[in-house]
């Protein structure tokens, strides 16, 4: 049985700062899709130029948030733009993507789930048929994305055990 499912409201967040100073393995065989980032990614950015907008410049950073998160949902068993312990998603963007000497700084994420696997076309098409994840893939704002999948042979929690991807897909852009 194939199941999807896609965060219904896409988080969005703008925070104005004034200026200031691989693979994860567990009991769970919770392990990087490697290539499914890299092909989402072209996709993403395909269809951002599609639309007039810019390309965005793939960030190690928030690529870093991104894999934090996806593989904690995997190995915790929740869905959710907030983190296990109930921190929003910006505090632990933050942690990543750094505001320190930008002026403003601000951070979107999309989320989504599917048993037992999803591919990059059905990523963005589920993503796209969402007003929330449709607004962030095509924010002219964005200048940076992070994305990580994850695929856990069996996701604890709302995942039933069952094998699960899940993909983060983390937005940014700063300002001096």
């Amino acid at each position: 049985m194939r199941t999807c499912r896609v965060v219904g409201l896409a988080a969005l967040v703008a925070v104005l700062v004034i200026p200031s100073t691989g693979s994860a393995g567990s009991k769970r065989g919770v392990a990087r899709v490697g290539r499914l980032n890299a092909t989402l990614a072209g996709q993403l950015n395909a269809l951002r130029l599609a639309h007039g907008l810019a390309p965005l410049r793939v960030s190690a950073s928030l690529s870093a948030a991104a894999n934090a998160h996806s593989t904690q949902m995997a190995r915790v068993g929740y869905f959710s733009h907030d983190s296990a312990n109930g921190a929003s998603f910006s505090s632990r963007i933050a942690m990543f993507y750094t505001v320190r000497g930008y002026r403003s700084w601000t951070v979107g994420e999309n989320l989504l789930w599917a048993s037992p696997d999803v591919g990059a076309l059905r990523a963005l098409k589920l993503w796209l048929a969402s007003p929330p994840h449709r607004a962030n893939l095509l924010n002219p704002r964005w200048r940076e994305v992070g994305l990580a999948a994850v695929h856990a042979r069996r996701a604890p929690g709302v995942y039933g055990n069952a094998p699960t991807t899940i993909v983060t897909a983390d937005f940014g852009s700063r300002s001096k």
